[in-house]
């Protein structure tokens, strides 16, 4: 199954140190049945783009998080097996068992340098969106209209020099 999973700059640097990527809590976020029941329509495609945004905005609490945490949202796409589906904490939420190796990644999401302020700021109310407060949720959106980049796991080493 395809996982997208929350992650932040401090976590890939330690995805290339250990060629192992460990979910904080072992959350990830999938293309689960309970995620397609929650749309009237949309194709594989547009629903795995959907689970995708919900890690980039998970990805955004991992930032508020970390103490000196670098403000750019990152989700690591991986093929794993063994996830348990947990429709209880929201549609698109999964389990995942422990680390997966670096040969698992699909793919890397990451802002761009341009979308840092947007990102620190929504990071910085995140909680506050979540409780449904409309100026952290406009905040929140400035830093959504913001595309992530798609990398190969080939490419980490020299995404993590650019940084």
């Amino acid at each position: 199954m395809r996982v997208y999973l929350p992650a932040t700059i401090a976590m890939l640097r330690d995805l290339e140190t250990s060629g192992e990527f460990r979910a904080r809590s072992g959350t990830a976020f999938a293309l689960t049945p309970a995620l397609r029941e929650a749309y009237v329509s949309g194709s594989d495609e547009e629903l795995e783009y959907a689970a995708l945004l919900d890690a980039a905005r998970a990805s955004l609490r991992l930032i508020a998080a970390e103490e000196k945490g670098e403000p750019r949202r990152v989700v690591v796409s991986a093929d794993v097996s063994g996830v348990t589906l947990r429709p209880d904490l929201d549609a698109p939420v999964v389990r995942i068992g422990g680390p997966i190796p670096l040969s698992a990644v699909a793919a890397i999401h990451v802002d761009a340098p341009e979308a840092a302020e947007a990102v620190a700021a929504a990071a910085a109310v995140i909680d506050a969106a979540d409780l449904g407060d409309p100026d952290a949720e406009f905040t929140l959106g400035d830093a959504e209209d913001h595309e992530l980049a798609w990398y190969a796991p080939q490419e980490l080493p020299f995404l993590l020099e650019l940084l």
